[in-house]
């Protein structure tokens, strides 16, 4: 029989289809907000990663996966005018940004917003002044970072000897197309200085030795024929391949790469004089505002430059006054800094990491196993002594995002003396530093199914910062090996510790001090004299490498300090309620901090804030 409902049946029904359809219609705006964002980040990432060939293939292992064909892909060229076009091209990937709603998106989603928000916020104010930058640094130019990813260019087949044969063919258009732009930036007033223009001009010269090229001594040279030997015993390719392939490298290498430098190094020469500035940023016009976007983007720090000085001021004075108290109850330790003891156990750079992967396991988590658990390797290599005077101290050859299993540490042996020495920038570099940080965020994002946009923002204040972080929590590992032999090295690493914060902090206080309040060389020779630590060649040189790469002390310095202010942060929110310190016990909360770290950086600390006080321990 059939029955007609009543008024309350009627409004419930109504009231459940309604709530249902509300419930229909917010569920598929989240989805469908999600899947525009997830589209939108692959996209993204796909761009970025095939823009340059060689950092396509230092990030991609398997091309195919990503349905790339890497032979295609050519080096960037810069013509002129493409600086602008940069601008447009940044506000265009913005707005199309914003039309995605953030609120819709999952929690996950939303934070990837955020740090793509900000990232592309912080890049754009940094291209509105675009002739600022210097792609011919002598330290961390294309001249001094080429041979070093040409060097380590992975060779797994013939089609990848293909691909770096092309790559070598293009270096003279890509220096072509570097040389457009400087003649731009020389236009506008703001080419290198005569002393850069000099540093410039020798490496290229260096670099391309012809001697070592016409014996076959030349470190490209010699560590292309050992990755076409690792090929030949594998049967990948044959002997007689592999003498032709030897054969055409020395070609490319004699009659293209070298003449590209020969010419790149003429061009500079002819520009030389025009360079109006020999301090830092702040000497041209609107160079103090390009400072602080920039600061901001290799810091990843958000704060003022008041606040920023009075950061590093307290940690210099807290710092140096540590050391004197230091100092003065232990009247030894000033011989013993002066001779640098060794106290370590003699060992291999390989047993140092060793022992650090051991060592770290209570204080940091185990690096997740991935999808494939396969073993983590290492492999540490000396610079070529040809590099060795324009080369970092060490560095970290980051392995591609679908192979991280294979890990290259280079250190500079001119600058890396003394078994403390080697100690911490192992730390720094290897365990806990960046091959741990990069292995554990990588499989920690594939296993979370994150997007791999988070591979080309590049966060160097984080990166940095963490490496920095445990590079000076290294020294506790020091102490803890070589105390029992030498109960003296406690107080010894305690001061070498110190003074390594204080140097650092010095020079990210110097590097503010000459790009944004114009100091001059005078201003920092009076500083330097004050403290009575340095000779007045070692002031120049200082000077000088400030003035040339502006914002690099803060990245690793400032980075570290804003790590240390989120570690205060978190023992306040992760208080019990009516308590002021964080609940765990230290060796807890210390582990819990560092999973937090890791597995939500790479980012700016701004960021990075926002998402401590939602995220459980």
């Amino acid at each position: 029989m059939k029955r007609n409902l009543t008024l309350k049946q009627w409004a419930a029904a109504l009231i459940f289809l309604g709530g249902f359809c509300a419930f229909t219609l917010l569920y598929y705006v989240h989805n469908h907000q999600d899947a525009r964002f997830e589209a939108f980040g692959e996209q993204f990432f796909l761009n970025e990663v095939q823009s340059n060939p060689i950092h396509f293939h230092y990030t991609i292992d398997d091309a195919a996966a990503y349905g790339i064909d890497e032979s295609a892909l050519t080096l960037p060229v810069y013509h002129a005018g493409d600086a602008a076009d940069d601008i447009y091209e940044l506000s265009q990937v913005r707005q199309q940004l914003s039309m995605i709603d953030r609120d819709s998106l999952s929690s996950d989603n939303q934070y990837l917003y955020d740090l793509l928000d900000t990232y592309l916020y912080a890049t754009a104010a940094t291209a509105a002044s675009p002739y600022f930058t210097e792609p011919l640094s002598p330290s961390s130019g294309a001249p001094a970072e080429l041979p070093v990813l040409l060097a380590e260019y992975q060779l797994d087949n013939a089609a990848d000897i293909e691909n770096y044969f092309a790559i070598l063919s293009q270096v003279p258009a890509y220096f072509d197309g570097l040389m457009v732009y400087e003649k731009e930036k020389a236009d506008a007033g703001l080419f290198m200085s005569d002393k850069t223009a000099d540093k410039t001009i020798a490496q290229c010269m260096d670099f391309m030795d012809p001697d070592a090229l016409s014996d076959g001594s030349h470190f490209l040279t010699v560590t292309f024929e050992e990755r076409l030997d690792a090929l030949t015993r594998q049967g990948i390719i044959s002997a007689e391949q592999s003498l032709s392939y030897q054969s055409e490298h020395d070609r490319l290498l004699t009659t293209v790469v070298a003449p590209a430098y020969d010419k790149l190094a003429d061009e500079i020469t002819l520009l030389k004089g025009s360079g109006k500035n020999i301090g830092g940023l702040a000497q041209y016009e609107g160079g103090r505002d390009y400072y602080l976007t920039l600061l901001r983007l290799r810091t990843g720090s958000y704060r003022d430059i008041a606040e920023i000085k009075r950061l590093l001021y307290q940690d210099l004075q807290f710092n140096y006054e540590s050391l004197l108290c230091l100092l003065r109850e232990n009247p030894s330790l000033k011989n013993m800094i002066l001779q640098g003891p060794s106290l370590l156990p003699q060992t291999t750079p390989e047993q140092y990491l060793s022992y650090l992967q051991t060592a770290i396991r209570q204080d940091y988590p185990a690096i997740p196993a991935g999808k494939d658990d396969t073993q983590i390797h290492s492999v540490v290599k000396y610079v070529d002594p040809s590099l060795e005077p324009y080369s970092a101290p060490a560095f970290y050859m980051t392995p591609p995002i679908d192979n991280v299993s294979d890990n290259v540490i280079y250190i500079n042996s001119q600058d890396t003396t003394g078994d403390l020495s080697l100690f911490t920038t192992l730390a720094h570099e290897g365990y806990p530093g960046h091959l741990y940080q990069t292995v554990y965020s990588q499989r920690y994002w594939d296993e979370h199914d994150i997007l791999p946009l988070r591979n080309v923002l590049y966060y160097g204040g984080f990166i940095e910062g963490w490496a920095m972080y445990v590079e000076l929590a290294s020294y506790d590992y020091a102490i803890e090996l070589a105390k029992t032999a030498h109960p003296e090295a406690v107080r010894y690493y305690q001061a070498c510790r110190l003074d390594r914060q204080i140097q650092l902090c010095l020079y990210s206080l110097l590097d503010v001090s000459i790009h944004y309040d114009g100091a001059s060389l005078e201003d920092v020779r009076r500083i330097f004299s004050s403290l009575g630590t340095m000779s007045d060649e070692n002031v120049q040189a200082v000077y000088q490498y400030i003035a040339e790469e502006p914002c690099n002390y803060p990245k690793y310095y400032l980075g570290y300090l804003e790590i240390m202010e989120l570690k205060k942060q978190a023992s306040v929110i992760w208080a019990k309620p009516g308590e002021t310190n964080a609940s765990y016990d230290p060796k807890d909360f210390q582990y819990q901090f560092h999973c937090f770290l890791l597995q939500n950086g790479p980012a700016d600390y701004r960021t990075l804030a926002a998402r401590l006080v939602s995220w459980e321990p």
